[in-house]
């Protein structure tokens, strides 16, 4: 199980959901922690990389997924969870998850929104394929995480939402 809300059964959620490429192909998770979802898709048999600022292992590269060492339309497709809102700059996010995805990728995504991303996906240039409301889930993984103890801060306020979006460039 990763840690991100819905775990594992979450990530095959939106993977079954994207009309990803099958294996195998070429997937990028842009901030990918300590490598669960790279693991996983390995394990499906995509040739999945990662990359983090902290990278957990050795599956994940150490970088920053805002300014990508790839070439363009490098991948079929690309995951992140709970990392472009972290990643601090949710717009320049998407401008590279587009710009490294190739024709007919999809860029599969599930976080916080303080912002509008369907408006952000649209500007960028994707098309909106999925979009689900996750709050009612994510506030329940985020009181639990408060009760064990975890660190959780998010000292933005305004209307919060948490969200499933899958997008494709055409």
């Amino acid at each position: 199980m990763n840690g991100h809300l819905g775990g594992t059964q979450n990530t095959l959620h939106i993977i079954a959901l994207s009309r990803l490429a099958p294996p195998p192909a070429k997937i990028l998770d842009m901030g990918a922690g300590a490598g669960e979802t790279v693991g996983l898709l390995r394990d499906m048999g995509y040739d999945a990389r990662g990359i983090d600022i902290r990278p957990g292992n050795d599956m994940v590269e150490k970088g920053d997924f805002l300014r990508c060492p790839y070439p363009d339309a490098a991948f079929d497709g690309i995951i992140s969870q709970c990392a472009f809102f972290v990643g601090g700059d949710v717009s320049g996010a998407f401008s590279e998850a587009y710009r490294l995805l190739k024709g007919g990728g999809v860029l599969m995504l599930t976080d916080v929104c303080l912002e509008d991303v369907e408006g952000i996906a649209g500007k960028t240039g994707f098309a909106v394929m999925h979009s689900e409301d996750m709050t009612a889930r994510w506030q329940e993984y985020y009181i639990d995480a408060v009760w064990r103890g975890e660190e959780c801060r998010h000292e933005q306020r305004g209307k919060c939402e948490y969200r499933m979006l899958i997008c494709g460039k055409e």
